[in-house]
């Protein structure tokens, strides 16, 4: 079986982590753990001015990126804890995360993706919609949503 993770560090997305360590893989699993970041300027409008300050826009990117890198890190350790035995890769992207996952998933083969049921970023699932939504409507593998217990 072929599964990618989605993560971006939120508390829904550890949920969605801790729910694969509960779960027995077949011998050849493999696991693909994604993070996607965006640009964070997007989430504060007008904190750069016309011009810009290209190296604080760097800086800014390259934070964003090491923090996704990180939390892929993590996830997968803790993945690896709970099974030696999966083979577990990583990849960090950039861009708009739904369609971003969606054609890593594509391109990877995968049989599941398994996504929190909500992650960072309220103002862009206000512009852009819920991840977790597209890709259960758009996929063409299934789609697990891990929600927290008891959430509605």
């Amino acid at each position: 079986m072929k599964i990618v993770l989605a993560i971006d560090g939120s508390e829904h997305s550890n949920i969605a982590i801790e729910k694969l360590t509960q779960l027995t893989f077949a011998t050849n699993s493999e696991i693909r753990i994604v993070s996607v970041y965006e640009n964070p300027l997007l989430f504060a409008p007008g904190a750069v001015p016309m011009g810009g300050l290209p190296d604080n826009y760097e800086q800014a990117m390259l934070s964003v990126k090491k923090s996704s890198e990180n939390t892929i890190k993590e996830a997968a350790k803790l993945l690896k804890e709970k099974n030696a035995k999966l083979n577990i890769t990583t990849t960090v992207l950039h861009g708009q995360p739904k369609n971003a996952i969606l054609n890593e998933a594509e391109t990877f083969g995968a049989d599941l993706i398994v996504v929190g049921s909500q992650g960072h970023g309220a103002f862009s699932r206000f512009l852009l919609g819920s991840v977790s939504q597209f890709l259960a409507m758009h996929a063409n593998c299934s789609v697990m949503i891990v929600r927290k217990k008891g959430e509605k």
